[in-house]
């Protein structure tokens, strides 16, 4: 893992109150994060993902996920390193948690 991936990991997914998988392989992808119970993926994207040929692999990606029924949330490195809870915030939003329900 990543060090971005490694903080939201330890520091917040880890702590949720349902099941979170990291390095997921899904048919033909590996996903940073998957959490069954909402089929969400969290993926956490450096340097690499703004090149045109990533770019272009990500939209896939994202479309077959989403033909699968997965919604895929995507967050940039620069995002946890410098806005880490408001990250925090939207994964809670996006999964209908409230703070109250992190352990």
């Amino acid at each position: 893992m990543t060090p971005q991936e490694k903080h939201l990991w330890y520091d917040f997914l880890k702590k949720l109150p349902v099941s979170v998988k990291r390095q997921k392989s899904l048919e033909n992808y590996i996903v940073d994060f998957y959490i069954p119970q909402y089929k969400v993926v969290i993926e956490i994207d450096g340097n690499q993902h703004v090149m045109e040929e990533n770019k272009a692999n990500d939209e896939k990606r994202d479309f077959d996920l989403e033909q699968w029924g997965i919604r895929v949330l995507r967050y940039k490195n620069t995002d946890i390193d410098n806005n880490f809870n408001n990250v925090c915030n939207d994964i809670l939003n996006q999964l209908k948690l409230s703070i109250e329900d992190i352990k």
